[in-house]
């Protein structure tokens, strides 16, 4: 009832300079679309380790089993060794050596025990299973034909890689920041409009349209300079990525096609060689044809080419493994 009384309200609504608003939507859009790439990164992680896992496993269980066969003739080699040497047909340090071998066994063989112990625990953290819980005993470890291409890995990589995206993404976020600095040169505005109780005079309305001058130029343009170094470093990282991918895939690619062709020669000409060789020398040591030491460096190389064989069967499906990871997709071989 004052004559100096008043209450009122006014309600602004910003009028950013024509294209801000949309291009301001668009870079948040694609720094969403960037974290996107990440989780199917996280996921083809979590699927090569499950299969490197699983290899190693299943290395674990043939190992063993090649270990606890070569034992058993080991210790028919023994036996024979005794009798030999209760006969004085061999001298003792014949049985030692055997024994000494077969020591030597117990320890491989305990080695494979933690590690069969150590992937059953890696396989059940990684699919969220309680710690203890059984796993089945995997395939034995295969030799499929390689067929595997360099080039179209590399394709499919540039084509699928989720770090490519992403990086990809950010170069287009880039450039879109050194737009959006751009448009700061640009005024905004406001538009403005209220209602005021003025005690005992007549009720006031106001309407405003003000304009938000951009005075500070040097602040803009080195906005603007920053803006086009990071689009830059996007554009660096990009091609940092690329190259790096490229090496890793050319690095696994040499690496499964050694090993393969490794376990071809192995399963093929090393070890029926290294077969024959131990067979005939165990026939000839029987006779008393051959010394205990020709036996037993062959039984020795027998059974280092069938554990080298079945690391470089592991070895091939675990390069493949991480083949798949970088390419984003299956890799036929």
């Amino acid at each position: 009832r004052e004559p100096v009384a008043n209450i009122g309200v006014m309600v602004t609504q910003p009028l950013p300079y024509p294209g801000k608003r949309d291009l301001q939507a668009t870079i948040a859009t694609r720094e969403a679309d960037a974290e996107r790439p990440a989780i199917e990164a996280a996921r083809l992680s979590v699927i090569a380790r499950v299969k490197q896992a699983y290899y190693r496993l299943a290395y674990a269980y043939a190992g063993a089993e090649v270990l606890i066969r070569n034992r058993d003739l080991l210790d028919t080699l023994l036996k024979v060794s005794e009798n030999r040497y209760a006969v004085g047909q061999a001298a003792q340090q014949d049985v030692i050596k055997a024994q000494t071998q077969l020591s030597i066994i117990e320890l491989q063989l305990e080695r494979l025990r933690q590690e069969r112990t150590t992937r059953e625990g890696e396989l059940n953290a990684l699919l969220a299973r309680v710690s203890g819980t059984p796993v089945p005993r995997p395939d034995d470890l295969g030799l499929p034909p390689f067929s595997l291409d360099l080039g179209e890995i590399q394709q499919a990589a540039i084509a699928h890689s989720p770090m490519l995206e992403r990086d990809q993404i950010m170069v287009a976020r880039g450039e879109l920041g050194v737009q959006a600095a751009r448009l700061d040169y640009k005024p905004d505005f406001a538009v403005s409009g209220g209602y005021y109780s003025m005690g005992s005079m007549p009720a006031m309305y106001e309407f405003r349209f003000d304009v938000n001058v951009p005075l500070q130029r040097a602040k803009r343009a080195a906005a603007v300079v920053e803006q086009r170094q990071l689009a830059e470093q996007s554009r660096r990282t990009f091609q940092a990525t690329r190259l790096t991918l490229q090496g890793r895939l050319e690095e696994d690619y040499q690496m499964a096609s050694s090993a393969h062709r490794l376990a071809l020669l192995y399963r093929d000409a090393v070890l029926p060689q290294a077969r024959l060789a131990l067979e005939s020398s165990l026939a000839s040591y029987q006779t008393g044809s051959v010394d205990f030491l020709s036996v037993l460096t062959n039984f020795g190389t027998v059974l280092e080419y069938e554990m080298t064989y079945f690391e470089e069967l592991a070895s091939f499906h675990t390069a493949v493994s991480r083949l798949e990871e970088m390419a984003g997709q299956p890799v036929a071989h």
